[in-house]
């Protein structure tokens, strides 16, 4: 159920710039005035602000008092989009790199080159995560509307091979058949005209979407029953398969390649003034199940952003919802950040922060923005990671981070912070080999 204070209007396929110009304009008087409200009522609070550049300076700040200054000269490191994982450990610990996760391709090699590691000290030692970024769609971006045909005459529909489902219902791998391209066929059940709209609505925002963290939309087809979303391909499973799977062995680093991309797809949508409304790790694909691309699916729930209409929603999934949404308020690009903390919040502890015995203690909960960091799952996290946390799951939500601002947090930034919990990580994974190979037989 959607809701609209003023009358509403069609999303147009094409923003122009005269539309992109006024947004933008409102966006900023509003951010402006939130900014001046923010100065008056904690002025004192984020004089006190320090920045977490590294795990030893950082706080874990529960309830979030305000967005920290973050100064530009600890924000040293950089996560380069091209290239492999290049990790940087001292000799001392290059016997623990082969516990290593293989699929970050890391490279070992001392630091610095001038082979002076007596005179440098430990905690000048950084790790630059330098990851490959997700392959683009094998296709050029296109403008996509609906075709009255049958989708079988173009396509080859792999029934058996089922890569997804969810309300909507069922997602297949398929084939085209003039040029042999694999892709994706989500295919939606549609009982009558207001369901076919909100259908056309998820292609019109598809179609303004062109960012390698966002899946891209090929073709679409629409029936009586049903419309057929033809979309890229990726085969690596949701991101929350991760989470629940056992033996993934998710850690702090790989969390922060994930959380790193996730708000780098959300920026984007953000700039062109598109809000998911449905962020949760089942709507994050893996491109492959050995590496850590990402891409964001489904936008069936998305809507345009128009700071002159305040915009209520109320649907979603309960333990990803924003206290706004539960409280049937105004949502806008923070109620996505809501949902960014929880998913870096499981992806860390397995955990669901505001997760109940039913969806009313969930939504409770939610209300309550009550969660802590007590549980023995965060027990080796960095307090950077506690703190990035913080400053998205806040109640009033002015005072979340933005996706710009998380891409700055030291906790996605900070090289010398991602040296100390690799270190960490790999240290603990060489000390639990060694115990198994000493447990004595039969143990």
């Amino acid at each position: 159920m959607i809701e609209s204070v003023s009358n509403t209007e069609d999303i147009q396929l094409l923003v122009t710039e005269e539309e992109l110009g006024e947004d933008k304009e409102l966006v900023e008087e509003d951010e402006e005035k939130e900014r001046d409200h923010k100065e008056e009522t904690l002025n004192s609070s984020l004089e006190n602000d320090e920045s977490c550049h590294n795990e030893q300076s950082c706080s874990s700040k529960r309830h979030g008092t305000g967005d920290d200054h973050m100064e530009e000269e600890h924000k040293i490191s950089r996560i380069d989009t091209k290239g492999t994982a290049e990790i940087i450990l001292p000799e001392d610990t290059e016997e623990t790199a082969g516990n290593l996760n293989s699929s970050q391709e890391a490279q070992i090699r001392e630091c610095p080159e001038d082979n002076k590691e007596s005179s440098i000290k430990e905690e000048e030692r950084c790790l630059i995560l330098d990851v490959t970024p997700p392959p683009s769609a094998p296709f050029d971006h296109r403008i996509v509307s609906a075709k009255h045909a049958q989708i079988n005459n173009f396509y080859t529909v792999e029934k058996t091979q089922v890569l997804g489902g969810g309300r909507f219902g069922q997602v297949h791998r398929c084939v085209e058949k003039a040029s042999g391209l694999t892709l994706a066929a989500k295919i939606i059940k549609v009982r009558g005209d207001k369901e076919k709209e909100e259908v056309k609505n998820e292609i019109q925002v598809m179609n303004q979407l062109n960012h390698i963290n966002l899946i891209q939309l090929y073709d679409a087809y629409e029936s009586r029953n049903d419309v057929i979303l033809v979309m890229e391909y990726v085969d690596g499973g949701e991101l929350f398969d991760r989470i629940i799977d056992e033996n993934s062995n998710l850690s702090e680093v790989d969390t922060i390649l994930f959380i790193k991309q996730i708000c780098e797809g959300i920026q984007y949508m953000h700039q062109m003034y598109i809000i998911h409304l449905d962020l949760k790790p089942e709507n994050i694909m893996c491109v492959s199940r050995a590496d850590y691309q990402i891409k964001i699916i489904d936008f069936g729930l998305a809507r345009r952003y128009k700071p002159r209409e305040k915009l209520k929603v109320h649907f979603g999934t309960p333990e990803f919802l924003a206290p706004e949404v539960v409280n049937y308020e105004f949502v806008s690009f923070p109620t996505d950040m809501w949902s960014v903390g929880v998913i870096a919040y499981m992806l860390l502890s397995g955990l669901s922060p505001f997760l109940g015995e039913n969806d009313s203690e969930t939504l409770n909960n939610i209300i309550a923005a009550e969660f802590d960091f007590e549980g023995e799952e965060f027990q080796n996290i960095s307090e950077c990671a506690k703190d990035f946390i913080s400053k998205l799951l806040i109640k009033e939500k002015c005072w979340r981070m933005s996706a710009s601002e998380a891409l700055k947090h030291p906790w996605l930034t900070d090289s010398k912070l991602h040296y100390v919990i690799n270190k960490k990580v790999a240290s603990k994974k060489y000390t639990e080999s060694c115990s198994v190979s000493e447990a004595p037989a039969g143990q």
